[in-house]
């Protein structure tokens, strides 16, 4: 029988199942039933947040936390180009132009510095983008928001209980958004979560979340508004997932921590955790020496069974901006180097003693 080890599976060891059926049992399965609220409620005791209201998926929350800060056609929105497609698209939903900004080499997130060169007076917001679990440097992020009179909006869709400072991410911006796609440290299939601790802009991204129905009247329509509604299937299985987050990250720590260990000497870098974080390792990466080698190993490690996946892509270099293209040495050295491998909290010990074993097996040859 071939070995074959996916990048990521989702761990569904808790009541999911239990908490799935009672909505099939009482019939509760759209977007009303007391899932929803409960795990609303348990994710914003979690964070040590004010509010939080659950959306269909990370992407649809992204855009709503910009319309609701009110970000429109003429407005700039400050974002890495080293992040997922969705933190940009997002942005272009609403009509604002995305502005992009380089990495730091050390961390992988989002440079402070290269934020405040490209700050104009069309700039309205700065989207901080959590990747793979790292926080960015909130404090340097906050200071120059508060200096410029800006929206910060975390994308932590890759990092739920990651802290910076002690705190955790998706407490330090206006507005905040998670994503709980299958492959995220907690899981709903599909689903995101909003939140943020000042009630008006809770309470306008629920109305503009619920079609901007009237709280008063019966199929009324105030606003233009979107089906951006979580379900209460999708809310209980956060619900269970979020009884067992904590055990998820412990494990995905250790899972890192396996991984440095085995694959210490060998010439590639780990993504590490700076001493002010506590990184929740969404995914482990390394960085190869250059990209012939990254795509070779990648080629060996498919050939052995072993899943990968290449680190994101620049937003900068894809073809809808190619008409705008300046030079991100950092963010295009990280993605071009770079391989996320088989992440998920779980995953058996011997699986990962043959990735590494197999990693190494390629640089001896």
């Amino acid at each position: 029988m071939s070995i074959k080890i996916p990048i990521y599976q989702p761990w569904l060891g808790g009541n999911e199942k239990k908490y799935v059926n009672e909505c099939l049992d009482t019939n509760w399965i759209s977007s009303k039933g007391k899932y929803i609220q409960k795990f609303e409620e348990k994710f914003a005791e979690y964070l040590g947040i004010k509010y939080a209201t659950g959306i269909s998926n990370g992407t649809t929350a992204l855009h709503l936390a910009l319309e609701t800060l009110g970000i429109g056609r003429g407005d700039e929105v400050i974002v890495p180009t080293f992040t997922y497609i969705a933190s940009v698209s997002s942005i272009l939903y609403t009509g604002a132009a995305p502005v992009f900004v380089d990495s730091l080499a050390s961390t992988w997130q989002v440079d402070p510095e290269d934020i405040r060169k490209k700050i104009t007076s069309r700039t309205k917001a700065i989207m901080p983008v959590h990747l793979y679990g790292h926080p960015c440097e909130m404090d340097e992020i906050c200071k120059i928001a508060a200096e410029y009179k800006l929206f910060i909006i975390e994308d932590c869709a890759e990092a739920f209980g990651s802290k910076y400072k002690d705190k955790y991410a998706g407490t330090f911006g206006n507005i905040s958004i998670f994503s709980f796609y299958g492959n995220k440290t907690i899981t709903t299939g599909e689903g995101g979560m909003l939140v943020t601790n000042d009630f008006y802009l809770y309470d306008k991204a629920y109305h503009l979340k619920m079609h901007g129905v009237s709280r008063d009247r019966e199929y009324w329509h105030d606003v233009i508004g979107y089906n951006y509604r979580m379900t209460n299937i999708c809310g209980a299985i956060g619900l269970a997932q979020l009884e067992k987050a904590d055990e998820h990250i412990n494990m995905k720590r250790e899972l890192a921590a396996k991984y440095n260990k085995m694959l210490k000497g060998l010439p590639v870098t780990p993504h590490g955790e700076d001493k002010n974080v506590f990184n929740t390792y969404w995914m482990y990466s390394i960085l190869t020496d250059n990209v012939k080698t990254r795509n070779a190993l990648r080629d060996f490690l498919k050939q052995e069974g072993i899943e990968t996946r290449p680190t994101f892509y620049p937003v900068h270099t894809m073809p809808m901006f190619a008409h705008e293209y300046h030079k991100f040495p950092v963010a295009e050295d990280i993605a071009i180097r770079g391989i996320n491998l088989p992440s998920w909290p779980n995953i058996p010990p011997e699986s990962v003693e043959y990735i590494c074993e197999k990693i190494s097996e390629f640089y001896k040859k």
